[in-house]
């Protein structure tokens, strides 16, 4: 899958999130979602574009529920 469309697709997560007066809850939400909702494919790449560019392009809310929650994230080895 494209790195941008999934940065693109996160960031929207992200920016729904946002509005959430508590920040936890906000980064919890970003990461409960793509855990649910993303198949393990789109999670490994994610986490490899992330791992690649640091977080570039994508929303703070989604750079953090990756580093809080990283090992929720990433899928079982093959």
């Amino acid at each position: 899958m494209d790195g941008r469309k999934l940065v693109k697709m996160a960031n929207e997560i992200a920016a729904f999130f946002a509005a959430e007066p508590d920040r936890r809850v906000g980064v919890d939400g970003v990461a409960n979602h793509l855990q649910r909702f993303w198949e393990p494919r789109m999670r490994r790449e994610f986490l490899a574009l992330f791992d690649r560019d640091g977080g570039q392009g994508m929303h703070e809310l989604v750079v953090e529920a990756l580093r809080s929650h990283r090992q929720k994230l990433e899928p079982a080895a093959r």
